[in-house]
């Protein structure tokens, strides 16, 4: 990726730290958004399953998705990591886009917009953040048939609540308004951040060691991916967004907003982790669980054991493996189970971040090998 590519992509001016969302009438146009990261993401699909339902099964197939990567990066070999990064001067700066995917659907069912926007902030800062980045600047796209400005403003309102919680600034976006493209009522998201770090101080992976160990930081429920899986799941429980949900340690949720709780922003606390340092590298624990994130900042001939059962797994995941009959490699290839950022830390800086980051869990070490061991 060229220089002038990037920056032109930067489209709208940051007037001041407290810029507003500048953005003109909605137009029919997609925005160019900078090729630093590829997902595949597949709407639900029906499926015959009964036994043993699967992220395949509900549609979403990881494989294909990591092999049109493998692809891409034959064409881009730059290509690869959790965020693209950029030489600029004395620090790199760091980019990645993303969307909230389906759980967008659930949104529209309950009727829960005003965080929404958080998750689509969430799902690319934490990303910026694995190269120890600090986020500068998010960016949007809000598309929809019919605006609804009400409905927009909540979005938005989300969005503005998760630049907040990460410390940059919401500098503009695009809203398409596309009559006979989306469902009424509906819209689609997405987002693009820019971050920035010092050269000496990027977090790359490429001195990790056998014997590092692996800190997983807490997630508070699903986060943002899984949900065509989540959705299979809620259909067969034959519950209802709006039915309080099941074991869940006496809080009185519904099922919608069990589902709907927006995804943590790890920037702060990640970020006052790394300044005291101990921290080689960084997973954010997104769509393909432990299985695919934690090898991804691993140098050739490394590998991760897990120490399944040394952190907390909440009741939103015992319940989808439960109702859906979801075996274990499955869970953990599909969803963050309880951990949604992954530390990558010496053996001699270990102990102090787990204690001074409570609550965090020691879930594993780094092995001779390659992928994710669980034991």
């Amino acid at each position: 990726m060229t220089a002038d590519r990037v920056l032109h992509l930067l489209r709208a001016p940051a007037a001041s730290p407290a810029a507003a969302h500048g953005r003109g009438p909605p137009r029919p146009q997609r925005v160019g958004l900078p090729p630093v990261k590829r997902r595949v993401g597949v709407a639900c699909s029906s499926s015959t399953e009964e036994e043993g339902m699967t992220y395949k099964g509900a549609g979403v197939d990881i494989d294909a998705g990591s092999e049109l990567v493998r692809r891409i990066r034959k064409m881009a070999p730059w290509i690869g990591g959790f965020g693209g990064i950029l030489p600029h001067k004395d620090e790199y700066l760091v980019f990645s886009v993303d969307g909230v995917g389906t759980k967008l659907k659930l949104a529209f069912e309950t009727g829960i917009h005003d965080t929404i926007g958080i998750d689509l902030v969430a799902m690319s800062v934490n990303d910026i953040l694995t190269s120890g980045a600090k986020p500068l600047v998010f960016s949007d796209y809000y598309a929809t048939g019919k605006l609804d400005v009400d409905l927009a403003e909540k979005v938005i309102k989300g969005i503005l609540d998760g630049c907040e919680q990460s410390g940059c600034n919401l500098i503009g976006g695009e809203t398409a308004e596309m009559p006979g493209f989306y469902a009424e009522g509906e819209y689609d998201l997405g987002g693009f951040a820019m971050g920035v770090v010092d050269k000496d101080k990027l977090i790359n992976g490429k001195n990790i060691v056998e014997g590092d160990i692996l800190i997983g930081l807490p997630s508070n429920g699903v986060h943002s991916n899984g949900f065509s899986l989540v959705r299979r799941v809620l259909d067969k429980s034959g519950l209802s967004l709006t039915d309080q949900f099941p074991g869940n340690d006496g809080k009185t949720t519904t099922v919608g907003e069990t589902l709907m709780t927006p995804t943590i922003i790890y920037v702060k606390q990640v970020l006052e982790i790394i300044s005291k340092g101990g921290v080689k590298g960084l997973a954010h624990i997104t769509g393909g669980g432990f299985t695919d994130n934690i090898p991804r900042v691993f140098p050739s001939g490394l590998g991760a054991k897990i120490f399944t059962g040394s952190w907390e797994v909440p009741p939103v995941f015992k319940w989808l493996q439960h109702v859906g009959k979801i075996e274990d490699a499955e869970m953990m290839r599909t969803f963050n189970m309880g951990v949604g950022m992954v530390l990558v830390v010496s053996k001699g800086a270990a102990d102090r971040i787990i204690e001074q980051s409570s609550p965090a869990y020691r879930v594993g070490e780094v092995i001779q090998g390659k992928g994710v061991h669980y034991v």
